[in-house]
């Protein structure tokens, strides 16, 4: 390889699929939920937390786990990596795919992952605590996800000895996972909401009753694409299955509301949600210019028309990968070569152009049924 030849990507065999859509057809059918994730804190009993190691406890930590995970049967055939391995773009794919944290993109020595290869299941190495162990699954379904991430817990329970006490649980660098480190969340597609002002009613009542309400890539991000991720605060002083009982109601809450909302704008602002559609479609059609945000706007919309009936539903799983594919990261990745954010915003544009050539204009009407029964998760 010449000194010039930039080395094959780590996270190459990942990227030789598609990103993986949040949907599929097997999946519970939703509108609103994208998909389930479940996240374990863990940490090993006889080290201290990643914040306060010395650099040597660090390695130590990530080879006693990388070793563990790996022969977790969900977890053959996937890649693992330190930090300091991979570069920046490979570091800001794995981000996009909700793979790995902020935090873990700025950190090096010691900290690292390991990601089945169906990217399903991640395990971040040395981020808050020394495991973060995450299942993600396609549309609303905690009992298939739960099943999966409680299998994975178990078989690095077998190796590796957690930091557990009788009367607290788990112990994890923050406080607020003390217990059973469980983080239970929904990817919540809420367009209707946000079109009639009423997210920030919705946000202060779950708020209070103890369930965080955060965007597109977690805390402090927007919710572009009106993609929320909605998830349990405390994991202290109640078990998994009360979190997610609890989790499931309020969830099941937020899907009426946006269910009956899409119904009352089409009965009474029709127009309103024709144009935002329309208008929409047309951009995808022929802009040649797109930010991320505008485009992911714009493909909320369409998205919330193939829920309205107006487009049709084949085109749902097109719109869900393109919500990914559309990220920086991954536009740089498909250029093949470096370019800055104008030129992301044109190949953005014309990927979405490319995509949506042959998609027939929405058909308009006002007589839908925009509010399923089969969403909610019981």
């Amino acid at each position: 390889m010449s000194p010039k030849e930039p080395r094959p990507l780590l996270i190459a065999p990942l990227l030789e699929h598609p990103a993986p859509e949040p949907t599929e057809a097997s999946a519970p059918k939703s509108s609103v939920v994208l998909s389930t994730r479940m996240r374990f804190a863990r940490n090993l009993a006889k080290f201290p937390f990643p914040g306060w190691a010395k650099e040597a406890q660090r390695r130590d930590v990530f080879a006693a786990c990388v070793s563990s995970i790996a022969g977790a049967k969900e977890m053959k055939k996937g890649i693992s990596g330190e930090m300091s391995d991979i570069t920046d773009l490979e570091k800001q794919i794995l981000f996009e795919r909700h793979l790995i944290s902020r935090d873990l993109m700025g950190m090096k020595a010691g900290s690292g992952f390991v990601i089945s290869r169906d990217q399903a299941c991640a395990v971040m190495i040395n981020e808050e605590d020394h495991l973060r162990i995450q299942v993600i699954k396609p549309g609303f379904n905690f009992r298939r996800v739960w099943t999966a991430i409680n299998s994975i817990d178990t078989q690095l329970e077998e190796n590796l000895d957690f930091a557990f006490s009788p009367t607290l649980g788990y112990l994890t660098a923050c406080p607020t996972n003390v217990g059973t480190g469980l983080r239970a969340s929904a990817m919540m597609h809420l367009p209707a909401l946000v079109i009639a002002g009423q997210m920030d009613k919705v946000v202060r009542a779950v708020n209070q009753l103890g369930i965080a309400v955060r965007g597109l890539f977690g805390e402090g991000s927007d919710a572009t694409g009106s993609i929320f991720q909605i998830s349990n605060q405390t994991t202290l002083g109640e078990s998994e299955e009360e979190i997610l009982k609890r989790l499931t109601a309020v969830l099941n809450t937020v899907i009426e509301q946006e269910s009956n909302m899409r119904e009352h704008l089409l009965e009474k602002e029709p127009a309103k949600i024709f144009d935002k559609i329309g208008r929409a479609y047309g951009i995808l059609r022929g802009a040649y210019v797109l930010s991320s945000s505008e485009a992911m706007n714009t493909l909320s919309l369409v998205r919330l028309g193939v829920d309205m009936q107006m487009l049709p539903a084949e085109l749902r799983p097109a719109v869900d990968r393109l919500f990914m594919e559309c990220q920086p990261g991954h536009i740089q990745y498909a250029a093949k070569r470096s370019i800055d954010s104008g030129e992301r915003d044109v190949l953005r544009a014309a990927l979405l152009r490319s995509e949506f050539e042959k998609v027939a204009p929405p058909t308009f009407t006002t007589h839908h049924d925009t509010n399923p029964n089969d969403t909610t998760e019981r």
